[in-house]
């Protein structure tokens, strides 16, 4: 699922390099199609130069090109970016099965509260229509309406200005614009990548934890069931941390990955909330659905942490774990990269799934 703000794919590419633009590092994928198989050549995390606002387009070109470079990309020069929550739009909605994407995205642009439930003015949309099932056989004697049938779609939108200032950055940068993405869509591409049998056949929770915000996907056999973002983020824990224990920010950073058992009580009641709201999320599906939630997947760099890890399956008395989302990709990284994936994998997850859609 792709849902491009931006698409300038007139073919398949045989390499993609994606970018996500977090909230404190950029993580950065060069992916290669070799035969049937895809490589993943190189990857590089890079601290974001500001936290707290938007980048302007010069610093985001400077920035892109620092990334770049850490990249080591050669002559890959198409670029996929994915940007989040704060940037973009996502919504998932019933429309007419008679409705082509076409004509969907005119009625969002002259009437997006038609389906999204506001105004929206100067925005791109782009959407996805998800295969359709049909309703359970209606009863005998009844007769169903080919004009009443619905499917549905994923709709997504960004503010047109921004797209044409990211398109004017990533020029700066010296890259083409191939896609712009919502790196919502990056973990259920991802895992569907790297976890083909369960992607397809199981009910599973992916909860990917970011620097200001956390994102929660519900997985129904291949389907998005349900998606939320929850501000709760590695910042916020953090924070936390730093304050309770009267240290700085960055000491605090480095102890909670590393996680000293002095400081476990002190973290267990940070990552309460984001258990709370998980365990709510994973209860209404079930709830709605009348189907359990077989395990939860957690990526991002808080992912890192063993202890947290376990924290969250306690609170939720389920299976918890970390995934590989390079699982199914060959490699071919620069030897000094290959030491240190392991402990970089939780944070590709939403580039590599952006990459993804470029295939």
């Amino acid at each position: 699922m792709g849902l491009p703000f931006l698409n300038r794919q007139a073919k398949k590419r045989d390499h993609v390099v994606a970018i996500d633009l977090g909230g404190r590092s950029t993580k950065a994928v060069f992916l290669q199609r070799k035969g049937e198989k895809l490589s993943l050549v190189n990857y590089a995390i890079v601290d974001t130069p500001i936290h707290d606002k938007a980048m302007s387009p010069d610093l985001l070109a400077e920035h892109l090109k620092g990334v770049s470079r850490a990249l080591d990309n050669g002559h890959a020069r198409q670029l996929t970016l994915a940007l989040g929550v704060n940037e973009t739009l996502f919504r998932q909605v019933e429309v007419p099965l008679n409705l082509t994407a076409e004509d969907l995205r005119q009625v969002l642009k002259y009437n997006a509260k038609a389906y999204l439930a506001q105004d929206l003015p100067d925005y791109v949309f782009d959407c996805y229509f998800l295969p359709f099932k049909p309703a359970p056989k209606p009863a005998e004697g009844a007769k169903p309406s080919p004009a009443n049938l619905k499917t549905k779609a994923m709709i997504t939108g960004m503010k047109k200005q921004a797209v044409d200032e990211l398109q004017h950055a990533i020029k700066n940068a010296g890259l083409i614009a191939d896609q712009v993405v919502p790196g919502l869509i990056g973990p259920a591409n991802a895992f569907e990548l790297a976890e083909p049998e369960a992607f397809l056949c199981e009910a599973v929770a992916l909860v990917d934890i970011g620097f200001k915000n956390s994102s929660i996907t519900i997985l129904d056999c291949g389907e998005i069931a349900l998606n939320r973002v929850v501000a709760i983020g590695g910042d916020q824990l953090t924070a936390g941390l730093a304050e309770a224990m009267g240290i700085s920010y960055l000491e605090a950073e480095n102890i909670k990955i590393g996680m000293p058992t002095e400081v476990q009580s002190n973290l267990e009641a940070l990552i309460h909330p984001l258990g709370s709201e998980l365990r709510a999320s994973i209860d209404f599906f079930e709830h709605q659905q009348d189907k359990t939630v077989a395990q939860v997947y957690v990526s991002g760099g808080t992912a890192r942490s063993d202890f947290i890890i376990h924290t969250l399956q306690n609170e939720l008395m389920m299976p918890c774990k970390t995934w590989n989302p390079t699982k199914t990709l060959q490699t071919a990284l620069p030897p000094e990269k290959t030491a240190e994936l392991e402990t970089a994998l939780p944070q590709l997850t939403v580039a590599v799934g952006a990459a993804a859609s470029g295939f």
